[in-house]
């Protein structure tokens, strides 16, 4: 067989799994979510997912969530998704463009990333954020760039 049969597949399997929990547990220590309550979970290669609750504490002077919070969740959302084709290093975020299609108050927000392009030295990924009567209120497109630092060498990173 061209793939190396099916205990190739399920090794390759179990490695990308071990990654995933590796990036969810990496997410977990970093000390700015101390400051966010949310959780990430990898879906799939090239696919990730961070729940959100928004908080009063996280609104501006207009009684809504400040843009950070937006960024936040996008960027998250978007740079895991694409981290998970990065078996070996630390990606790094070098642009995101962000669109608010509605301002957000209180509750759950889930921000669902997507990997579009790029494996090498670049990725490209996607990001929207949906509330909990779910409807759209933000869309986002990152570029990462693989970095020096390996995700071995990172103390949460328990791959």
């Amino acid at each position: 067989m061209a793939d190396g049969g099916p205990d190739r597949q399920n090794a390759r399997s179990s490695a990308a799994q071990g990654h995933y929990r590796a990036l969810e547990s990496l997410y977990e220590s970093a000390a700015v979510n101390d400051k966010f309550r949310s959780k990430l979970e990898i879906v799939g290669e090239g696919r990730s997912r961070v729940i959100f609750q928004v908080t009063p504490e996280d609104y501006h002077a207009a009684g809504a969530a400040h843009g950070t919070i937006y960024f936040k969740m996008l960027d998250d959302a978007a740079f895991y998704a694409a981290n998970t084709l990065a078996t070996d290093r630390f990606l790094l975020t070098t642009g995101f463009n962000l669109h608010f299609t509605k301002p957000v108050r209180e509750g759950e927000v889930v921000a669902e990333g997507r990997w579009i392009s790029g494996r090498r030295r670049v990725f490209v990924a996607e990001s929207r954020l949906v509330d909990a009567e779910g409807e759209e209120i933000g869309r986002g497109t990152g570029t990462f760039m693989r970095s020096r630092i390996a995700l071995s060498s990172l103390p949460g990173y328990s791959g």
